[in-house]
Protein backbone atom coordinates (compact mmCIF):
# COMPACT_ATOMS: atom_id res chain seq x y z
CA UNK A 1 0.00 0.00 0.00
CA UNK A 2 1.01 3.37 -0.67
CA UNK A 3 1.68 6.73 1.71
CA UNK A 4 -1.14 9.36 2.30
CA UNK A 5 -1.21 12.59 4.14
CA UNK A 6 -1.20 10.55 7.44
CA UNK A 7 1.94 8.27 7.07
CA UNK A 8 2.12 4.78 5.20
CA UNK A 9 -0.06 2.35 5.40
CA UNK A 10 2.47 -0.45 4.86
CA UNK A 11 2.24 -1.79 7.83
CA UNK A 12 -1.84 -1.55 7.91
CA UNK A 13 -2.36 -5.75 7.32
CA UNK A 14 -0.27 -5.79 11.23
CA UNK A 15 -1.83 -2.95 12.50
CA UNK A 16 -5.49 -4.38 12.08
CA UNK A 17 -3.87 -7.83 13.42
CA UNK A 18 -2.38 -6.40 16.35
CA UNK A 19 -5.60 -4.27 16.45
CA UNK A 20 -3.31 -1.34 17.27
CA UNK A 21 -3.33 2.47 15.24
CA UNK A 22 -1.24 2.54 12.44
CA UNK A 23 0.48 5.51 14.01
CA UNK A 24 1.40 3.45 16.71
CA UNK A 25 2.64 0.17 14.93
CA UNK A 26 5.00 2.84 12.21
CA UNK A 27 6.60 4.39 15.17
CA UNK A 28 7.42 1.18 16.82
CA UNK A 29 8.58 -0.24 13.73
CA UNK A 30 10.67 2.92 12.60
CA UNK A 31 12.17 2.64 16.36
CA UNK A 32 12.92 -1.11 15.38
CA UNK A 33 14.47 -0.47 12.55
CA UNK A 34 16.50 2.68 13.54
CA UNK A 35 18.14 0.32 16.27
CA UNK A 36 19.61 -1.42 13.48
CA UNK A 37 20.57 1.15 11.46
CA UNK A 38 21.98 2.95 15.00
CA UNK A 39 24.29 -0.33 15.68
CA UNK A 40 25.60 -0.25 11.35
CA UNK A 41 26.10 3.66 11.57
CA UNK A 42 28.21 3.48 14.91
CA UNK A 43 30.20 0.19 13.42
CA UNK A 44 30.39 0.94 9.74
CA UNK A 45 30.46 5.08 9.36
CA UNK A 46 32.54 5.40 12.47
CA UNK A 47 33.82 8.73 12.81
CA UNK A 48 37.63 7.15 12.35
CA UNK A 49 36.49 5.58 8.64
CA UNK A 50 34.28 8.53 7.33
CA UNK A 51 33.87 12.05 6.85
CA UNK A 52 32.23 14.24 9.15
CA UNK A 53 29.89 15.23 6.43
CA UNK A 54 28.99 11.65 5.17
CA UNK A 55 27.94 11.29 8.99
CA UNK A 56 25.12 14.40 9.16
CA UNK A 57 23.85 13.51 5.62
CA UNK A 58 23.40 9.67 6.61
CA UNK A 59 21.57 10.71 9.61
CA UNK A 60 19.64 13.57 8.41
CA UNK A 61 18.69 11.75 5.47
CA UNK A 62 16.98 8.77 7.41
CA UNK A 63 15.74 10.98 9.95
CA UNK A 64 13.27 12.56 7.13
CA UNK A 65 12.94 9.09 5.52
CA UNK A 66 11.24 7.68 9.37
CA UNK A 67 9.88 11.46 9.06
CA UNK A 68 7.79 11.08 5.93
CA UNK A 69 6.71 7.26 6.27
CA UNK A 70 4.96 7.92 9.96
CA UNK A 71 3.82 11.14 8.93
CA UNK A 72 3.62 11.80 5.37
CA UNK A 73 3.26 15.09 3.94
CA UNK A 74 2.95 16.35 7.34
CA UNK A 75 6.07 16.03 8.36
CA UNK A 76 7.05 19.03 5.43
CA UNK A 77 6.33 21.11 8.79
CA UNK A 78 9.91 19.47 10.13
CA UNK A 79 12.08 20.71 7.19
CA UNK A 80 9.79 23.44 7.32
CA UNK A 81 10.11 25.17 10.88
CA UNK A 82 13.86 24.36 11.21
CA UNK A 83 15.00 26.33 7.61
CA UNK A 84 12.91 28.91 8.75
CA UNK A 85 14.54 28.99 11.91
CA UNK A 86 18.31 28.79 10.14
CA UNK A 87 17.13 31.85 8.23
CA UNK A 88 16.19 33.84 11.69
CA UNK A 89 19.85 32.65 13.09
CA UNK A 90 21.97 33.65 10.46
CA UNK A 91 19.86 37.04 9.56
CA UNK A 92 19.55 38.14 13.38
CA UNK A 93 21.79 39.88 15.76
CA UNK A 94 23.87 37.53 18.16
CA UNK A 95 22.15 39.71 20.98
CA UNK A 96 18.70 38.90 19.87
CA UNK A 97 18.70 35.67 18.29
CA UNK A 98 17.46 33.86 21.47
CA UNK A 99 14.41 36.02 21.56
CA UNK A 100 13.38 36.27 17.84
CA UNK A 101 13.94 32.39 17.64
CA UNK A 102 12.04 31.43 20.63
CA UNK A 103 8.97 33.83 19.40
CA UNK A 104 9.13 32.05 15.74
CA UNK A 105 9.40 28.94 16.78
CA UNK A 106 7.02 29.17 19.06
CA UNK A 107 4.18 30.93 17.16
CA UNK A 108 5.34 28.03 14.40
CA UNK A 109 4.36 25.05 16.86
CA UNK A 110 1.13 27.15 18.02
CA UNK A 111 -0.34 27.65 14.80
CA UNK A 112 0.31 24.02 13.62
CA UNK A 113 -1.29 22.92 17.01
CA UNK A 114 -4.18 25.10 16.47
CA UNK A 115 -5.04 23.84 13.18
CA UNK A 116 -4.89 20.49 14.34
CA UNK A 117 -7.06 20.81 17.28
CA UNK A 118 -9.85 22.94 15.73
CA UNK A 119 -9.64 22.55 12.12
CA UNK A 120 -8.99 19.09 12.13
CA UNK A 121 -11.48 18.80 15.24
CA UNK A 122 -8.30 17.30 17.30
CA UNK A 123 -8.63 13.92 15.14
CA UNK A 124 -5.89 11.40 16.29
CA UNK A 125 -3.86 11.00 13.12
CA UNK A 126 -3.65 14.34 12.13
CA UNK A 127 -2.51 15.58 15.48
CA UNK A 128 0.64 13.20 15.90
CA UNK A 129 2.96 15.45 13.94
CA UNK A 130 2.82 17.87 16.59
CA UNK A 131 5.39 15.33 19.45
CA UNK A 132 7.96 15.42 16.97
CA UNK A 133 7.39 18.84 16.22
CA UNK A 134 7.67 19.98 19.82
CA UNK A 135 11.21 18.18 20.01
CA UNK A 136 12.23 20.40 17.08
CA UNK A 137 10.88 23.46 18.90
CA UNK A 138 12.81 22.43 21.88
CA UNK A 139 16.29 21.92 20.04
CA UNK A 140 16.10 25.18 17.55
CA UNK A 141 15.08 27.42 21.02
CA UNK A 142 17.43 25.63 23.22
CA UNK A 143 20.19 26.31 20.64
CA UNK A 144 19.45 29.72 20.43
CA UNK A 145 19.99 30.70 23.83
CA UNK A 146 23.51 28.75 23.88
CA UNK A 147 24.01 30.67 20.82
CA UNK A 148 23.30 33.85 22.96
CA UNK A 149 25.00 32.71 26.00
CA UNK A 150 28.48 32.03 23.60
CA UNK A 151 28.84 34.93 21.06
CA UNK A 152 26.47 37.63 22.97
CA UNK A 153 27.13 37.52 26.32
CA UNK A 154 30.68 38.05 28.76
CA UNK A 155 32.15 34.74 30.44
CA UNK A 156 31.62 35.68 33.89
CA UNK A 157 27.46 36.54 33.09
CA UNK A 158 27.05 32.63 32.80
CA UNK A 159 26.65 30.32 35.65
CA UNK A 160 28.52 27.06 35.28
CA UNK A 161 25.46 25.04 33.02
CA UNK A 162 25.46 27.82 30.65
CA UNK A 163 29.22 27.90 30.33
CA UNK A 164 29.66 24.06 29.24
CA UNK A 165 26.48 24.42 26.90
CA UNK A 166 27.47 27.80 25.26
CA UNK A 167 28.28 27.15 21.73
CA UNK A 168 31.04 29.42 20.24
CA UNK A 169 30.54 29.41 16.20
CA UNK A 170 27.22 29.83 13.87
CA UNK A 171 26.14 26.06 12.86
CA UNK A 172 26.58 25.16 9.04
CA UNK A 173 23.22 24.45 7.60
CA UNK A 174 24.07 20.54 7.22
CA UNK A 175 25.01 20.88 10.89
CA UNK A 176 21.94 22.39 12.03
CA UNK A 177 19.43 20.10 9.50
CA UNK A 178 21.20 16.89 11.33
CA UNK A 179 20.74 18.17 14.85
CA UNK A 180 17.16 18.74 14.38
CA UNK A 181 16.53 16.17 12.06
CA UNK A 182 18.82 13.08 12.74
CA UNK A 183 17.05 9.70 12.70
CA UNK A 184 17.87 8.76 16.19
CA UNK A 185 15.58 11.64 17.71
CA UNK A 186 13.61 12.65 14.92
CA UNK A 187 10.29 10.52 16.15
CA UNK A 188 10.55 10.87 20.06
CA UNK A 189 13.95 12.72 20.91
CA UNK A 190 15.26 12.85 23.49
CA UNK A 191 16.59 16.58 23.22
CA UNK A 192 20.08 17.36 23.83
CA UNK A 193 23.00 20.01 23.88
CA UNK A 194 24.42 20.80 20.33
CA UNK A 195 27.84 20.85 21.71
CA UNK A 196 27.06 17.13 22.63
CA UNK A 197 25.65 15.96 19.11
CA UNK A 198 28.94 17.83 17.72
CA UNK A 199 31.41 15.94 19.83
CA UNK A 200 29.36 12.83 19.09
CA UNK A 201 28.94 13.43 15.24
CA UNK A 202 33.14 14.28 15.12
CA UNK A 203 34.16 11.51 17.51
CA UNK A 204 35.15 13.19 20.49
CA UNK A 205 32.86 11.98 23.07
CA UNK A 206 34.70 9.21 24.74
CA UNK A 207 37.71 11.47 24.92
CA UNK A 208 39.41 11.17 28.22
CA UNK A 209 38.88 14.75 29.16
CA UNK A 210 34.39 13.85 29.56
CA UNK A 211 34.92 10.63 31.31
CA UNK A 212 33.69 11.26 34.78
CA UNK A 213 33.24 8.71 37.79
CA UNK A 214 29.33 8.77 39.68
CA UNK A 215 31.38 10.81 42.51
CA UNK A 216 32.00 13.62 40.43
CA UNK A 217 35.30 13.07 40.46
CA UNK A 218 37.74 12.60 37.17
CA UNK A 219 38.37 8.88 35.88
CA UNK A 220 42.19 7.31 36.21
CA UNK A 221 40.90 4.35 33.86
CA UNK A 222 40.15 4.23 30.78
CA UNK A 223 39.38 1.38 28.21
CA UNK A 224 41.86 1.07 25.01
CA UNK A 225 38.59 1.01 23.41
CA UNK A 226 35.02 2.51 23.08
CA UNK A 227 32.55 1.52 25.55
CA UNK A 228 30.12 -1.11 24.40
CA UNK A 229 26.56 -0.35 24.55
CA UNK A 230 25.43 -3.10 24.25
CA UNK A 231 24.16 -4.22 27.76
CA UNK A 232 22.31 -0.55 28.19
CA UNK A 233 20.85 -0.96 24.67
CA UNK A 234 19.53 -4.76 26.09
CA UNK A 235 18.21 -3.45 29.19
CA UNK A 236 15.96 -0.77 27.88
CA UNK A 237 14.83 -2.40 25.08
CA UNK A 238 13.70 -5.24 27.86
CA UNK A 239 11.90 -2.42 30.12
CA UNK A 240 10.19 -1.15 26.41
CA UNK A 241 8.97 -5.04 26.11
CA UNK A 242 7.69 -4.87 29.60
CA UNK A 243 5.91 -1.43 29.04
CA UNK A 244 4.28 -2.62 25.87
CA UNK A 245 2.80 -5.74 27.84
CA UNK A 246 1.39 -3.31 30.63
CA UNK A 247 0.03 -0.83 28.04
CA UNK A 248 -1.80 -3.48 26.12
CA UNK A 249 -3.11 -5.33 29.39
CA UNK A 250 -4.33 -2.41 31.47
CA UNK A 251 -5.19 0.68 29.34
CA UNK A 252 -8.42 -1.12 27.61
CA UNK A 253 -9.18 -2.48 30.96
CA UNK A 254 -8.60 0.90 33.26
CA UNK A 255 -9.83 3.98 30.93
CA UNK A 256 -9.46 7.31 32.33
CA UNK A 257 -12.58 8.57 30.96
CA UNK A 258 -14.15 6.09 33.93
CA UNK A 259 -13.35 8.23 36.46
CA UNK A 260 -16.11 10.91 35.24
CA UNK A 261 -19.02 8.20 34.32
CA UNK A 262 -22.16 9.23 35.96
CA UNK A 263 -22.63 5.13 37.49
CA UNK A 264 -19.46 5.07 39.22
CA UNK A 265 -18.90 8.49 40.80
CA UNK A 266 -22.90 7.84 42.85
CA UNK A 267 -22.05 4.27 43.02
CA UNK A 268 -18.15 3.74 44.06
CA UNK A 269 -16.67 5.21 47.53
CA UNK A 270 -14.24 7.33 47.66
CA UNK A 271 -11.66 5.09 48.35
CA UNK A 272 -12.63 2.89 46.00
CA UNK A 273 -12.65 6.45 43.42
CA UNK A 274 -8.97 6.49 44.75
CA UNK A 275 -7.85 4.00 43.89
CA UNK A 276 -9.21 3.31 40.52
CA UNK A 277 -7.87 7.34 39.54
CA UNK A 278 -4.63 6.01 40.64
CA UNK A 279 -4.57 3.05 38.95
CA UNK A 280 -6.19 4.47 34.96
CA UNK A 281 -3.34 7.26 35.67
CA UNK A 282 -0.56 4.76 36.02
CA UNK A 283 -1.58 2.84 33.21
CA UNK A 284 -1.30 5.70 30.78
CA UNK A 285 2.43 6.28 31.42
CA UNK A 286 3.50 3.19 30.05
CA UNK A 287 3.39 4.27 26.62
CA UNK A 288 5.55 7.34 27.80
CA UNK A 289 8.21 5.03 29.20
CA UNK A 290 7.93 3.01 26.13
CA UNK A 291 8.50 5.85 23.64
CA UNK A 292 11.13 7.87 25.99
CA UNK A 293 13.16 4.23 26.36
CA UNK A 294 13.14 3.21 23.04
CA UNK A 295 14.39 6.56 22.08
CA UNK A 296 17.22 6.85 24.25
CA UNK A 297 18.27 3.16 23.13
CA UNK A 298 18.30 4.33 19.51
CA UNK A 299 21.03 6.74 20.66
CA UNK A 300 23.22 4.29 22.71
CA UNK A 301 23.06 1.95 19.65
CA UNK A 302 24.54 4.68 17.41
CA UNK A 303 27.16 5.35 20.39
CA UNK A 304 25.78 8.52 21.89
CA UNK A 305 24.95 9.08 25.41
CA UNK A 306 27.85 8.13 27.20
CA UNK A 307 28.80 9.82 30.17
CA UNK A 308 31.24 8.24 31.62
CA UNK A 309 31.69 5.19 34.18
CA UNK A 310 30.15 4.64 37.40
CA UNK A 311 32.12 3.18 41.02
CA UNK A 312 32.10 -0.50 39.51
CA UNK A 313 34.13 1.47 36.28
CA UNK A 314 30.92 -0.02 34.22
CA UNK A 315 30.08 2.71 31.41
CA UNK A 316 27.14 4.86 31.81
CA UNK A 317 24.72 5.30 29.25
CA UNK A 318 22.04 8.06 30.79
CA UNK A 319 23.14 11.60 29.03
CA UNK A 320 19.66 11.41 27.10
CA UNK A 321 17.72 9.54 29.47
CA UNK A 322 14.40 11.17 29.95
CA UNK A 323 13.01 9.22 32.73
CA UNK A 324 13.82 6.96 35.86
CA UNK A 325 10.67 4.70 36.46
CA UNK A 326 11.43 3.57 40.48
CA UNK A 327 11.85 7.05 41.03
CA UNK A 328 8.49 8.28 38.95
CA UNK A 329 6.91 5.22 40.83
CA UNK A 330 8.29 5.78 44.24
CA UNK A 331 8.65 9.06 44.56
CA UNK A 332 7.81 10.28 47.79
CA UNK A 333 7.50 14.31 46.20
CA UNK A 334 5.87 16.27 44.10
CA UNK A 335 9.36 17.46 43.07
CA UNK A 336 11.14 14.10 42.98
CA UNK A 337 8.28 12.83 40.27
CA UNK A 338 8.76 16.05 38.19
CA UNK A 339 12.63 15.59 38.29
CA UNK A 340 12.38 12.25 36.90
CA UNK A 341 9.55 12.65 34.41
CA UNK A 342 10.58 13.89 31.13
CA UNK A 343 14.03 14.84 32.43
CA UNK A 344 15.02 16.92 29.23
CA UNK A 345 12.26 19.05 29.02
CA UNK A 346 12.23 19.94 32.60
CA UNK A 347 15.80 20.90 31.73
CA UNK A 348 14.96 22.84 28.41
CA UNK A 349 12.57 25.11 30.76
CA UNK A 350 15.18 25.02 33.56
CA UNK A 351 17.67 26.61 30.68
CA UNK A 352 15.88 28.66 28.38
CA UNK A 353 12.81 30.23 31.17
CA UNK A 354 12.93 29.48 35.09
CA UNK A 355 16.95 30.50 35.00
CA UNK A 356 16.53 33.70 32.94
CA UNK A 357 12.79 34.84 34.12
CA UNK A 358 13.11 37.98 36.36
CA UNK A 359 9.49 37.37 37.75
CA UNK A 360 7.99 34.78 39.37
CA UNK A 361 9.91 31.72 37.49
CA UNK A 362 7.77 28.67 38.73
CA UNK A 363 4.74 30.25 36.99
CA UNK A 364 6.05 31.24 34.28
CA UNK A 365 8.10 28.29 33.65
CA UNK A 366 4.51 26.42 34.12
CA UNK A 367 2.80 28.40 31.67
CA UNK A 368 5.29 28.17 29.19
CA UNK A 369 5.46 24.26 29.23
CA UNK A 370 1.33 24.55 29.22
CA UNK A 371 1.94 26.57 25.80
CA UNK A 372 4.74 24.10 24.39
CA UNK A 373 2.39 20.96 25.01
CA UNK A 374 -0.41 22.44 23.05
CA UNK A 375 -4.17 24.33 22.55
CA UNK A 376 -6.47 21.65 24.38
CA UNK A 377 -7.67 23.55 27.29
CA UNK A 378 -7.17 20.46 29.75
CA UNK A 379 -3.68 20.89 29.15
CA UNK A 380 -3.97 24.69 30.76
CA UNK A 381 -6.16 22.79 33.56
CA UNK A 382 -2.92 20.56 34.30
CA UNK A 383 -0.27 23.19 34.47
CA UNK A 384 -1.95 25.59 36.36
CA UNK A 385 -2.99 23.14 39.06
CA UNK A 386 0.60 21.96 38.67
CA UNK A 387 1.98 25.16 39.71
CA UNK A 388 -0.03 25.29 42.68
CA UNK A 389 0.19 21.55 43.99
CA UNK A 390 3.96 22.37 43.65
CA UNK A 391 3.63 25.76 45.20
CA UNK A 392 1.70 24.00 48.34
CA UNK A 393 4.04 20.72 48.44
CA UNK A 394 7.67 22.91 48.50
CA UNK A 395 5.84 24.74 52.29
CA UNK A 396 4.38 21.39 53.61
CA UNK A 397 7.94 19.97 52.92
CA UNK A 398 9.42 22.79 54.23
CA UNK A 399 7.67 22.47 57.68
CA UNK A 400 7.09 18.65 58.38
CA UNK A 401 9.57 16.64 56.83
CA UNK A 402 12.27 18.19 59.51
CA UNK A 403 10.00 16.77 62.28
CA UNK A 404 10.29 13.25 60.54
CA UNK A 405 14.12 12.94 60.64
CA UNK A 406 14.35 12.66 64.45
CA UNK A 407 14.05 8.42 64.01
CA UNK A 408 14.34 6.05 61.46
CA UNK A 409 10.84 5.06 62.14
CA UNK A 410 9.38 8.31 61.54
CA UNK A 411 11.25 8.65 58.43
CA UNK A 412 10.09 5.89 57.11
CA UNK A 413 6.30 6.51 58.20
CA UNK A 414 7.04 9.91 56.56
CA UNK A 415 8.25 8.34 53.68
CA UNK A 416 4.83 6.06 52.94
CA UNK A 417 2.56 9.06 53.70
CA UNK A 418 4.25 11.31 51.29
CA UNK A 419 4.98 8.47 48.62
CA UNK A 420 1.15 8.32 48.62
CA UNK A 421 -0.04 11.49 48.98
CA UNK A 422 2.14 12.34 45.77
CA UNK A 423 0.30 9.42 43.48
CA UNK A 424 -2.93 11.19 44.28
CA UNK A 425 -1.93 14.46 43.96
CA UNK A 426 -0.25 13.65 40.75
CA UNK A 427 -3.34 11.22 39.09
CA UNK A 428 -5.49 14.28 40.34
CA UNK A 429 -2.87 17.14 38.33
CA UNK A 430 -2.59 15.45 35.13
CA UNK A 431 -6.38 14.02 34.56
CA UNK A 432 -7.01 16.77 32.78
CA UNK A 433 -4.11 16.46 30.59
CA UNK A 434 -5.35 12.96 29.18
CA UNK A 435 -9.07 14.65 29.23
CA UNK A 436 -8.08 17.55 27.54
CA UNK A 437 -11.34 19.12 26.66
CA UNK A 438 -12.97 21.54 28.84
CA UNK A 439 -16.11 19.71 29.34
CA UNK A 440 -14.38 16.80 31.00
CA UNK A 441 -11.63 18.46 32.81
CA UNK A 442 -14.37 20.56 34.36
CA UNK A 443 -16.32 17.86 35.18
CA UNK A 444 -13.07 15.54 36.45
CA UNK A 445 -12.61 18.50 38.94
CA UNK A 446 -16.08 18.91 39.79
CA UNK A 447 -16.70 16.12 40.76
CA UNK A 448 -13.77 16.10 43.52
CA UNK A 449 -15.29 19.48 44.56
CA UNK A 450 -11.94 21.05 43.18
CA UNK A 451 -10.67 19.58 46.81
CA UNK A 452 -7.19 19.41 46.18
CA UNK A 453 -6.83 22.79 44.83
CA UNK A 454 -8.21 24.30 48.08
CA UNK A 455 -6.53 22.38 50.27
CA UNK A 456 -3.61 23.60 48.41
CA UNK A 457 -3.93 27.43 48.49
CA UNK A 458 -4.98 27.04 52.12
CA UNK A 459 -1.82 25.38 52.72
CA UNK A 460 0.23 28.42 50.95
CA UNK A 461 -1.95 30.73 52.40
CA UNK A 462 -2.00 29.67 56.10
CA UNK A 463 1.90 27.52 56.55
CA UNK A 464 4.66 29.78 57.26
CA UNK A 465 7.52 29.94 54.70
CA UNK A 466 10.04 28.85 57.23
CA UNK A 467 9.57 25.86 59.21
CA UNK A 468 8.68 25.97 62.64
CA UNK A 469 9.86 22.52 63.21
CA UNK A 470 13.52 21.55 62.74
CA UNK A 471 15.66 18.82 63.45
CA UNK A 472 17.92 18.28 66.11
CA UNK A 473 21.22 18.82 63.77
CA UNK A 474 19.33 22.00 62.22
CA UNK A 475 18.91 23.23 65.76
CA UNK A 476 22.64 22.87 66.61
CA UNK A 477 23.07 24.90 62.76
CA UNK A 478 21.61 27.30 64.14
CA UNK A 479 23.10 27.77 67.66
CA UNK A 480 26.16 27.72 65.86
CA UNK A 481 25.13 30.50 63.60
CA UNK A 482 24.14 32.48 66.45
CA UNK A 483 27.34 31.65 68.13
CA UNK A 484 29.25 33.02 65.05
CA UNK A 485 27.55 36.65 65.25
CA UNK A 486 28.46 36.46 69.06
CA UNK A 487 31.86 36.00 68.72
CA UNK A 488 31.93 37.23 65.81
CA UNK A 489 34.61 39.56 66.16
CA UNK A 490 37.07 37.85 68.86
CA UNK A 491 37.46 34.76 66.57
CA UNK A 492 35.56 34.79 62.76
CA UNK A 493 38.25 31.98 61.27
CA UNK A 494 36.84 29.36 64.03
CA UNK A 495 33.56 30.50 64.15
CA UNK A 496 33.50 29.94 60.02
CA UNK A 497 34.86 26.36 60.59
CA UNK A 498 32.05 25.59 63.09
CA UNK A 499 29.15 26.58 60.60
CA UNK A 500 31.15 24.64 58.01
CA UNK A 501 31.25 21.32 60.21
CA UNK A 502 27.73 21.40 60.93
CA UNK A 503 26.67 22.36 57.33
CA UNK A 504 28.52 19.22 56.47
CA UNK A 505 26.31 17.24 58.87
CA UNK A 506 23.10 18.82 57.69
CA UNK A 507 24.06 17.81 54.20
CA UNK A 508 25.20 13.88 54.79
CA UNK A 509 21.66 13.59 56.78
CA UNK A 510 19.25 15.37 54.54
Amino acid sequence: MGSSGYGSELLLPLSERLRLPIEQVNFAMCQLFGLLAAFLFRNYLHPSKTSYTIRHVIVTLLGLHFAFFCFGSYAVHFLGEVILLYCVMVTVHMKSIHKYSFLVAMAYLTICQIIRVYVFDGEERSADFSGPLMVITQKITKLAFELHDGLARDENELNPSQKRLAVRRIPSLLEYLSYNLNFMGILAGPLNSFNDYINFIEGRNFEVGTNYLANGKKSNKYPPDEPSSLGAVGCKILICALCVFMHLSLLEVFPVSYNTDDTFIVTAPVPVRLLYLYISLLACRPKYYFAWTIADAVNNAAGFGFTGYDSGDKPRWDLLSNLNIVKVEFATSLKMFIDNWNIQTALWLKEVCYDRCPFNPTMVTFLLSALWHGVYPGYYFTFITGMFMTLAARTVRNNLRPCFLKSPTRKAFYDVVTWATTQVVVSYTVAPFVLPFVDSSFKFYRIWYFGLHIIAIVLILVLPKKPNCMSKEQHQLQVAKQTLMKHHCNGQQNGQAIVDSNQNHQMKID
